[in-house]
């Protein structure tokens, strides 16, 4: 199977786990609490089993949140692989505020090389191999690649506004976090915030609608990797807070330390500086 097919067929996959979602989306769901108090529901786990049937097909280790987690001891040996996180943003699709998505990436050698990251509710599709591409009303599953693309634009699109966009999290704020947004709001007069819920902030900077994301709360590695491999593309950076090199997977710990997203028009995170 080529890399083309490949990315075919992840789109499909993330296409029928946002089907899945939405029927239960529109249900009266019940919620669930996992281990570490975060929220599950049944459109969680259907996305997962729609998205590991699709994704058996390639012969290449699954790692999904919804899934058992294999030792590092097994999973260091793996060279290519797909991270996936079947609902991003379980506590906006319990909100009903539409902001949750489906996540999956194909990681090599510690990077994410590939991302689809779809929107269920605005049936919006954010995809990456080389580039970055988005279609809207995505609602059919696709064939080939050239279909895929006939539909798409690529990232990032074009801009026309003048401020400085910075994302935060909508449900994860804390006050390190507000206290860095109200340090470069003092600094930046042209600054603002806008907060976004699951791996849309990625999107909105892959398109250039936003500039920067600060993360300084916990986030797993099925968080960020599509988000991360689409941005990638589009010539943005993802790195860590404390060491400026970029995130890498398949770590032991799959806790992701603090991060910061922006784009080539960035803003200096040390210096807090726009450039």
């Amino acid at each position: 199977m080529h890399r083309e097919d490949w990315l075919v067929l992840i789109v499909n996959a993330a296409l029928k786990a946002g089907k899945e979602i939405l029927e239960v989306y529109s249900s009266d769901f019940g919620v669930e609490s996992k281990s570490d108090n975060s929220p599950l529901t049944e459109a969680d786990k259907r996305a997962h089993l729609a998205i590991v049937k699709a994704l058996t097909s390639t012969g290449l280790p699954i790692l999904s949140e919804e899934g058992s987690i294999p030792s590092h001891q097994e999973r260091k040996n793996w060279s290519q692989f797909w991270m996936v996180d079947p609902l991003d943003g379980t506590k906006e699709f319990v909100s009903r505020n539409g902001e949750f998505t489906v996540n999956i990436a194909l990681i090599e050698n510690g990077t994410p090389t590939m991302g689809v990251i779809y929107i269920p509710v605005t049936q919006e599709l954010y995809f990456s191999d080389k580039w970055a591409y988005k279609i809207e009303n995505f609602k059919e599953a696709i064939l080939a690649g050239s279909s895929l693309l006939k539909n798409a634009v690529q990232l990032p699109l074009p801009q026309t506004r003048t401020n400085y966009i910075m994302l935060g999290s909508r449900s994860h704020m804390n006050p390190q976090t507000e206290h860095y947004f109200k340090q470069q709001q003092e600094l930046h007069k042209n600054l603002e915030i806008n907060n976004v819920g699951s791996s849309l902030k990625f999107c909105r900077i892959a398109e250039g609608a936003a500039d920067s994301y600060p993360r300084f709360s916990p986030t797993m590695e099925w968080d960020t990797a599509a988000g991360h491999a689409i941005v990638l593309a589009t010539g943005c950076t993802v790195l860590n807070w404390e060491t400026q090199k970029p995130l890498e997977y398949n770590k032991e710990n799959l806790l992701n330390p603090w991060f910061f997203t922006h784009q080539l028009r960035g803003l200096d995170p040390e210096k807090g500086k726009i450039k």
